[in-house]
């Protein structure tokens, strides 16, 4: 990946961008956006858009949500001592003695997640799981009332860790579920203009994705595209503990190319054309079935209205939902490049009707 592309994920991968609190991602997301874009903008949701060849025909619709799990502060005790919930799907083994950052009116505080010392854990207690409810976050105050100088209740926090490079192409960060997905459909639209499409090409950092597709459900209302392609991780199966899963979830290798999914969420005439591209343009990707509505942004925007002629393009990752995702440049960089030469191919006449 060159080097101003990368500068860039790696500063949008900084923001702190928990589901319902996007809004310093968004600012990142449009200011690299409008460099090249039509337009940009940001709607009453919180979804982020730009445009490229706004007044083509049809309207196409690329979508990547910007948000991450997060934890939210839910209740301050007398000793100051934060509680929270969770935003979004967590695994609770990860959390104790974590860092967090806790994103404030006034800027972010450092806090570290507690629990009591396995040294005193019975033994009952060590065959448990752990719950949020046995955790807490410490932030040094000495009581509430400082605490309560320092944060607020509904603040939002996520996990103390950033973006950086391992090696042999593969990158490691928080929240790459699914900022990865977010900058992968700006490099698609932005590779999509130099191929002059006849379509109007939407580009969208979607929000609130792991509570249930909100933003990709309010954005493709308003934009009512006729295609609509969805970007986000999926499960690499090329680690040790993955094996035994490729009979139920397929096959996929990091730096293989970007995950292609068929299935009932998906439109056939999309497929093909994903498979089109690709041998016509030299483009690796995997092909996985997916037997029922996804747990991507391509769920809502495939129901929107009357309907949406959908496609998803996976990346795959390792580790979800963990505060150490790792995905492949490689992928990343093929996936938009497969997206770009796809959604160059349509137009008016192209036709989008199954069967």
């Amino acid at each position: 990946m060159e080097k101003q592309r990368l500068d860039f994920f790696r500063k949008y991968m900084a923001t702190i961008c928990p589901t319902g609190y996007e809004e310093e991602a968004a600012k990142v997301w449009c200011a690299e956006a409008g460099k090249f874009a039509d337009r940009t903008w940001i709607d009453l949701h919180g979804n982020s858009f730009a445009v490229v060849n706004e007044g083509g025909s049809p309207r196409i619709m690329l979508a990547g949500h910007a948000d991450e799990i997060g934890l939210q502060i839910g209740y301050v005790d007398k000793e100051g001592y934060l509680f929270f919930a969770g935003l979004g799907g967590w695994d609770p083994q990860i959390l104790p003695g974590q860092r967090v950052r806790i994103k404030t009116a006034s800027g972010v505080v450092l806090g570290v997640i507690g629990r009591k010392p396995i040294h005193l854990l019975d033994q009952d207690e060590r065959k448990k799981v752990v719950k949020l409810d046995d955790l807490w976050i410490d932030i040094g105050a000495k009581d509430k009332d400082e605490a309560l100088k320092l944060v607020a209740i509904g603040d939002a926090a996520v996990l103390d860790y950033d973006f950086t490079e391992l090696r042999n192409g593969l990158v490691v960060g928080r929240g790459l579920d699914d900022r990865v997905g977010a900058f992968t459909v700006l490099e698609a639209a932005r590779i999509a203009k130099d191929l002059h499409p006849k379509a109007a090409i939407y580009a969208v950092a979607t929000v609130q994705e792991e509570i249930g597709c909100r933003g990709a459900t309010t954005s493709a209302f308003s934009i009512d595209p006729k295609v609509g392609i969805a970007v986000d991780v999926g499960f690499a199966t090329d680690t040790p503990s993955m094996s035994s899963a490729k009979k139920q979830i397929g096959e996929a290798e990091m730096g293989k190319g970007p995950i292609v999914i068929r299935g009932p969420n998906i439109s056939p005439k999309v497929y093909s054309l994903f498979q089109a591209a690709a041998d016509a343009n030299n483009i690796p990707y995997q092909a996985k079935g997916y037997p029922r509505p996804t747990g991507t942004d391509a769920r809502q925007i495939q129901i929107s209205r009357a309907g949406v002629a959908t496609g998803l393009v996976s990346l795959p990752s390792r580790y979800m939902h963990s505060p150490s995702e790792v995905v492949h440049l490689d992928d990343i960089e093929n996936a938009a490049r497969l997206i770009a030469h796809t959604i160059a191919t349509i137009d008016d006449s192209t036709d989008l009707i199954p069967g």
